[in-house]
């Protein structure tokens, strides 16, 4: 088929490199220039494994285009995916200009029958909007071009995405026309060889399925992480507890990893946006209101450990903290609602200095500590620990499981370890004779006097 997707993001630019890399025709719309052109050189704006082979073999092949016109993008395309971005609003809601625009510009530019499916994570009823939108910009031109349009919602997670679009779980495709859906499965039968994974419902449930999912998920991590709180007040290991309900098929292992609490562009976001659409409804969302407020807390759990610890030793104004990791998980260069940057904020508030590192995120880290005199990003994880007072793990990159732990030891002024990931166990940390924080463990060794 010939596609068009507008929006060159981690969603748009995710999908067009793997529809084209199964034989499609994509031409990737975005109003940026300057993407375009470092697109069209080869160079990715946005992190993700594999995705720049991917984008670069099929540009090549000329199965994939980048353009910034929409007209050029649109002409005689069958599908047109909306991947662009759905910001919060202060309240929650989400901002739908971006969505609007696209449509308008479907409606105005669109010379052949086609089907508009929206694949930005939006709120229910948006297809609605979308729809009528279109209609209003052909009434405005006298065309009566024939369209439908569908919901048709990503589930990619950063870091694995590429897998997670050729191998996925479901492609949900919410629409009430028995010819869309034809197309959309010729579209999505090459993802789905070994057995049948479309999902066909009505549009506003499409919407709502993403929500529901990204919702759930959030809600057992601020689940285990309340286990967590409780079991160091009671003598107890989260991790023995994990272990425990994990093997629980109806529960399962996944997603119930105490830590720092969730980041990213989604889980925050998709939160949020379905409290506020419940409270639109008349429901009051009592349980996505208490996970909202539990991950808010957990993500300044550990600065108050920090501050807690170093009371005990005249506070921290003027020590250094070493910082493992920036972004809000491993295997992505992702910041936005990062829990390192807000346990950074608040120690540097408090007068820390604080020496960073990531592998993958630091220039995006960079953007929000340019003004911090107290706060300086390395290029090395050792580098950051050197004469620092404390390191603190706060994302769970792969580097940072198996350490020079003597090296480590040998660099810091004292050997404390707070584990924001859990990555290090009791005995280990007992063996090389370091003081050793972790969530829902309590503390590990014994502190001297610094």
């Amino acid at each position: 088929m010939k596609l068009c997707v507008i929006g060159t993001g981690y969603v748009g630019l995710v999908s067009a490199a793997c529809f084209s890399e199964m034989g499609n025709n994509v031409c990737c719309v975005d109003l940026n220039e300057q993407i375009v052109a470092s697109l069209r050189r080869g160079r990715i704006h946005i992190f993700e494994p594999g995705l720049d082979v991917l984008v670069q073999r099929n540009f090549r092949d000329g199965r994939l285009s980048f353009t910034s016109d929409p007209a050029e993008g649109l002409d005689g395309a069958e599908v047109v995916f909306i991947c662009v971005g759905t910001p919060a609003r202060e309240d929650g809601s989400c901002d739908l200009s971006y969505i609007m625009r696209a449509a308008a510009d479907i409606g105005r530019l669109m010379r052949t029958p086609l089907i508009v499916a929206d694949k930005s994570t939006v709120p229910v009823g948006t297809a609605d909007a979308v729809r009528a939108a279109v209609a209003r910009e052909l009434e405005k031109r006298g065309a009566a071009v024939p369209f439908d349009v569908v919901s048709n919602p990503e589930f990619l997670k950063e870091g694995d995405a590429i897998n997670d679009f050729m191998k996925p779980d479901r492609v949900v495709v919410g629409t009430d026309n028995p010819e869309s859906e034809l197309v959309m499965r010729e579209l999505y039968a090459p993802f789905a060889r070994s057995r049948e994974k479309m999902i066909v419902t009505g549009i506003r449930s499409a919407e709502l399925i993403k929500y529901a999912a990204n919702c759930l998920l959030a809600s057992k991590i601020s689940f285990i992480n309340e286990i967590a709180m409780i079991c160091e007040k009671v003598g107890a290991d989260v991790n023995d507890v994990r272990s425990g309900i994990g093997a629980d098929r109806r529960i399962g292992p996944h997603f119930i990893y105490p830590g720092l609490g969730y980041g990213g562009s989604c889980f925050p976001k998709d939160v949020r946006a379905l409290i506020h659409t419940a409270r639109e409804a008349g429901v009051r969302p009592e349980l996505l209101e208490a996970v909202d407020e539990v991950n808010k807390r957990q993500k300044k759990y550990m600065a108050l450990k920090v501050l807690e610890y170093f009371d005990g030793y005249g506070g921290v104004r003027g020590r250094t903290l070493a910082v493992w990791g920036l972004a809000f998980k491993a295997n992505t260069d992702d910041v936005r609602e990062s829990a390192a940057l807000m346990i950074i904020r608040e120690l540097a508030q408090n007068g820390m200095r604080i020496r960073a590192y990531d592998p993958a995120a630091g220039h995006k880290a960079a953007e929000h500590f340019r003004d911090n005199p107290l706060v300086t990003l390395v290029d090395d994880q050792y580098e950051a620990t050197e004469g620092a007072d404390a390191l603190l793990v706060a994302t769970e990159w792969n580097r940072f499981r198996t350490p020079d732990f003597t090296r480590v030891k040998a660099a810091l002024s004292a050997p404390v370890i707070f584990d924001g990931r859990n990555l290090y166990s009791e005995k280990i940390m007992a063996r090389n004779g370091f003081v050793h924080f972790s969530i829902g463990c309590g503390c590990t060794g014994q502190a001297n006097k610094q």
